[in-house]
């Protein structure tokens, strides 16, 4: 029975959508030649207003050109008196034919035809008598107070003329916007139920179209999720004999390389540092026992040996560091940094009391983190500034939060370095200046980055060549 009805439907709403397009058609149609005809009204208005302008242009040009003439004696002034003549007889008829449903208007006309052919008489009767030598007669007729009069009664009757055109303009320029928003609201009015036809039609069809097509997909799918839960089976079965032997060899190898790191940290600690202590010590006695046999070049090579120890030495115990850092367990807790980056600053102040130094701590900076290491990563970059700010006559460290980046950071007004080699700073080993112009170990930032990534933070820097560093870090 429903499909019965769905077969009945379509023919019958196609019907319907026929008959509604045909009716919106003719409606449209009418409202579009409503408002064509008012703007054909309103342009006949317009020619109208128009026209009686032009012919009062024309008595003024008469009126000039006559002037001229009595004025000079010069034929060539009465040029526009005897064209307007001649157009003034045409003009006036056709503002009659403009106008032959307005009787108002009509008897305006007639009243102005009338004037104008009062002062082109007068007009004429001074060219006659310019021409037959009557100047005083001329001058006279001039001065004389009917010319300015006649102008006057022209002017008042077009004026009238005028006014009662733009009466019209005004009805029929209202009846335009009238009949524009009727025809646009008729066109709207079938544009929506055409377009709801066409809706209704489209869903019909659409509806039926997605529901072969979802029955299809489902079909398709359920195939393929059998097939899925099938191989994902087997996998997870599979994945469950093996999970257990993948743990323990994880776990095994986890546990040795525990046991290496810390074999590694042992020998480092004392097995290099037995034969370095060998080799400085035999060299200092060199140094101190044979400074008399020994040349100065012999004593300058004794002198490269021990600082390469010493150097050595150094790098250990940043090893060591870093190593410590990496083993070593979080434990975090509220403490003022500002307090400990003072402490810090203290001290950097006082091994380098040679330097003009300058160090800004920002005060009241708290953070929830572990402070042994944070000590460590401080003391670090605020060293670090120190150093590459040495060489100036006034080195200068800020310390602080920048609510911008939303981070702390270190600056200063140091050497500074390129920003393409940025990428390598927090690596260890990676130096971007020579050990002549600045000494280090090249472990400091890397030593500086493990303490951030350990806190689940990032950092990052800024810098010119000579024109300082900036170093951000974040805390999670």
């Amino acid at each position: 029975m429903k499909t019965k009805v769905n077969h009945l439907f379509v023919p019958v709403l196609l019907l319907a959508a026929l008959v509604v397009v045909g009716l919106n058609t003719w409606v449209a149609i009418r409202a579009i030649d409503s408002l064509t005809d008012s703007q054909q009204m309103v342009d006949h208005t317009w020619q109208s207003i128009n026209q009686v302008e032009r012919i009062m242009g024309l008595v003024k040009d008469a009126e000039t050109g006559n002037r001229g003439y009595l004025i000079t004696g010069d034929e060539q002034y009465l040029e526009p008196y005897l064209s307007a003549r001649r157009q003034l007889p045409a003009d006036l008829d056709l503002f009659r034919s403009l106008t032959s449903n307005d009787p108002a208007q009509q008897a305006n006309l007639v009243e102005m035809r009338t004037a104008i052919d009062r002062r082109l008489d007068l007009l004429e009767r001074g060219v006659e008598l310019r021409r037959s030598g009557g100047s005083d007669s001329s001058h006279a007729l001039i001065l004389s107070g009917n010319g300015k009069a006649a102008m006057d009664n022209l002017r008042r009757i077009a004026d009238r003329m005028e006014v009662e055109q733009h009466r019209l303009l005004e009805q029929r320029t209202a009846a335009t916007k009238s009949s524009g928003r009727q025809a646009r609201y008729t066109l709207a009015l079938a544009s929506c139920l055409d377009f709801l036809l066409l809706v209704l039609m489209l869903r019909y069809f659409v509806r039926e179209r997605e529901m072969r097509v979802a029955s299809e997909r489902d079909a398709e799918r359920l195939a393929v999720a059998r097939a899925e839960a099938e191989k994902s089976a087997d996998e997870v079965r599979a994945l469950n004999a093996t999970l257990e032997e993948r743990v323990q060899l994880r776990t095994t190898e986890l546990v040795t390389i525990n046991h290496e790191l810390e074999a590694f940290s042992y020998s480092v600690s004392h097995d290099l540092r037995a034969p370095l202590r060998t080799i400085d010590g035999f060299s200092l006695a060199l140094e101190e026992d044979y400074a008399g046999v020994v040349d100065d070049a012999g004593k300058d090579y004794i002198r490269r040996v021990r600082s390469a120890v010493q150097r050595m030495g150094l790098l250990i115990d940043a090893l060591l560091q870093l190593s410590r850092i990496t083993r070593t367990e979080l434990v975090r807790e509220d403490f003022d940094l500002s307090e400990m980056a003072e402490s810090i600053a203290a001290d950097l102040k006082e091994q380098n009391h040679s330097v003009d130094l300058t160090i800004h701590i920002e005060p009241g900076l708290r953070v929830f983190a572990d402070p042994r290491l944070l000590h460590i990563g401080l003391e670090n970059l605020l060293g670090n500034a120190v150093k590459f700010s040495s060489k100036r006559p006034r080195a200068v460290v800020d310390f602080g939060w920048a609510p911008e980046q939303k981070a702390w950071f270190v600056r200063d007004n140091g050497a500074g370095f390129d920003m393409h080699y940025a990428d390598k700073l927090f690596n260890a080993f990676n130096r971007l200046h020579g050990d002549k112009d600045f000494k280090g170990s090249g472990i400091g930032l890397a030593t500086v980055a493990r303490v951030v990534h350990r806190h689940h933070g990032r950092i990052w820097a800024d810098s010119a060549v000579d024109y300082g560093a900036t170093f951000w870090f974040t805390l999670g």
